[in-house]
C-alpha cells in the first residue's frame, strides 16, 4: 500500500492551512499579479533584462565524469546554465500572517527543487540558482503565501516586525522598504533597502477575515489559540516526552 504523507497534525483551521501549503498536490490560490520585472526589482540582484551572471560554465559544456546520480537527478534550469546562487528572505508578522519561518521552509522543501532554505526565529531565507529563484519568488509573492501588509521581503535589517502593527496595519520596517499608499502596498526599495527607480506594487492588504482564515500561526489574542487544538497539543506533548526520555531508550506502549 502506498504511503500517504500527513504533513502535520491538528484539527484546527491553522493546522489545515499548514497542511495545504506543504502539500504539493494542492494548488494554492493566486491572489495577485506581479510581473517578472517587478520580482527582479524587489530581489535587487541584477538589473531587469540583463543576462544572468554565471558561477561556472553550463553543465553540458563541463564534460563531467560519468556519475549515476547525474542520471537520476535532473538539474534545474539554473543549474544547467551555471547560474550563481542568490536569495530571497521573508519576514512574517505574528499577527495572522499567512506563513511563518518553519512553515515556509517545510513548504519550499516539498514544492521546490535545488534549494537551500534557512530558518530563523523571525525570518526565513531560501537560496538557489538565480533564474530558479526568480520563478520561486514570483510564486511565493503571487499566491496566498503572501499578504502585502503582514509579509515583507527583507534581505537585511529585519528586526522590529514582531512588534505591534502600525496604525495603517503595516509591519514596522526600520528601512521602510514598502509603504501603504492609496490603499496599495508599494516597494520603494529592494529587499536590501536600496532605493528603486520606480515603485513596485504588490497589491492591497487583505481584510481581517481573510488573514485569520488563511493564517498558519496560532495566536490566542487575534486568531486561533494553540491550546484549542487538542490533537496538536497531544502530538507536541508526545514528541517532547520522547525527546526528554531519549537517553533512557523509551518504548511506547
Amino acid at each position: 500500500m502506498a504511503y500517504t504523507p500527513q504533513y502535520g497534525p491538528g484539527t484546527s483551521n491553522v493546522a489545515a492551512n499548514r497542511r495545504k501549503q506543504m502539500n504539493p498536490a494542492v494548488q494554492l490560490d493566486k491572489v495577485r499579479d506581479v510581473t517578472d520585472e517587478d520580482v527582479v526589482l524587489i530581489l535587487g540582484h541584477r538589473a531587469p533584462g540583463s543576462a544572468y551572471p554565471t558561477a561556472h560554465p553550463p553543465l553540458a559544456e563541463q564534460q563531467e565524469p560519468d556519475c549515476p546520480i547525474r542520471k537520476i537527478v535532473e538539474p534545474t534550469e539554473g543549474a544547467k546554465a551555471g547560474d550563481r546562487v542568490r536569495y530571497i528572505q521573508f519576514a512574517d508578522s505574528m499577527f495572522n500572517a499567512p506563513s511563518q519561518p518553519y512553515q515556509r521552509t517545510y513548504t519550499e522543501c516539498y514544492r521546490f527543487r535545488g534549494i537551500d532554505p534557512g530558518t530563523l526565529s523571525g525570518r526565513q531565507i531560501v537560496e538557489c540558482r538565480e533564474r530558479d529563484l526568480e520563478q520561486y519568488a514570483k510564486w511565493l509573492i503571487e499566491t496566498e503565501m503572501f499578504e502585502p501588509a503582514l509579509v515583507s521581503c527583507r534581505g537585511a535589517t529585519v528586526h522590529g516586525h514582531s512588534l505591534r502593527l502600525a496604525e495603517d496595519g503595516m509591519m514596522f520596517d526600520m528601512l521602510q522598504r514598502c509603504i501603504l499608499e492609496d490603499g496599495v502596498v508599494k516597494y520603494q526599495k529592494d529587499q536590501i533597502g536600496e532605493p528603486l527607480d520606480r515603485a513596485v506594487e504588490v497589491g492591497k492588504p487583505m481584510d481581517d477575515a481573510w488573514v485569520k482564515d488563511h493564517s498558519t500561526i496560532f495566536h490566542s489574542l487575534v486568531g486561533t489559540a494553540y491550546r484549542d487544538d487538542a490533537e496538536y497539543v497531544e502530538y507536541i506533548q508526545r514528541i517532547h516526552s520522547l525527546r526528554t526520555k531519549y537517553g533512557f531508550m523509551p518504548k511506547e506502549e
